[in-house]
């Protein structure tokens, strides 16, 4: 209720500090960290090793997966506002970095993304996933379809190690219907991968073939490359204007 009517007095709040210009103030945009290569070929995590693949790649369902932000500082700070403060222009203020990050070798059919159980859906109004998939959908010109619904409403996964993650979410997730052969799969944030892994099972059950994993922000684990330790990104250089060039 307090993110809708946050929405209506003040629409063009920064999505980092809530206080700024929309959609990051100069403050904010200073301390994004946008993710860039050299990284995973395969996962889009930071990596300076000789290998183009990285110990952190997530489950063998998922092709690709790609993220503009490091989820750190205003990035986080978007998240959690759109995720349980409910401020729904933050979706199109990250919809348009995450299409501009997408591999070109995606070409998805469909845009859908990673269900809440009906329960949160329930308690916070608005699934935020699927706000950043309409975000991407409208930046991309690519339909967003409801692929997937969630069958196991299990607690919070954060304090779980990846194979317990990967463990717990089996089966959590089926499809709805026949599923189109190339998908991009939306979620707010990719940690271990075990949630979107769970998806892309499903989705190829139901006849996807090339999943791709497309989340507002990244968590990495420690340490990072000196690169991401030094700079910061001009204000919206990547961040959605509500176009896009694809």
């Amino acid at each position: 209720m307090l993110g809708r009517l946050l929405d209506v007095l003040f629409p063009n709040r920064c999505a980092g500090c809530g206080s700024g210009p929309w959609p990051f103030c100069a403050g904010c945009g200073a301390q994004l960290i946008a993710l860039s290569p050299p990284w995973c070929e395969r996962c889009g995590v930071p990596w300076s090793g000789a290998r183009p693949r990285c110990p952190e790649c997530p489950p063998a369902e998922i092709d690709l997966t790609r993220a503009p932000f490091l989820f750190h500082g205003p990035a986080r700070h978007a998240v959690h506002r759109l995720k349980f403060a409910g401020w729904r222009p933050v979706a199109a203020a990250l919809g348009g970095a995450m299409v501009a990050v997408w591999p070109p070798s995606a070409e998805p059919d469909a845009v859908t993304w990673v269900p809440l159980s009906r329960r949160r859906l329930s308690e916070r109004g608005f699934d935020q996933a699927r706000a950043l998939a309409e975000a991407v959908s409208a930046a991309s010109s690519v339909g967003t379809v409801p692929l997937l619904e969630r069958t196991l409403d299990l607690p919070p996964q954060a304090r779980r190690r990846g194979e317990e993650r990967r463990a717990a979410m089996a089966g959590a997730f089926r499809p709805v219907g026949p599923c189109p052969a190339r998908v991009i799969l939306v979620d707010d944030v990719l940690t271990t991968g075990a949630t979107a892994g769970a998806c892309a099972r499903a989705l190829r059950e139901a006849g996807a073939r090339h999943v791709t994993v497309l989340t507002a922000a990244r968590a990495v684990p420690a340490p990072l490359p000196a690169r991401y330790t030094r700079g910061g990104l001009t204000p919206g250089s990547v961040v959605a204007r509500g176009t896009s060039s694809r």
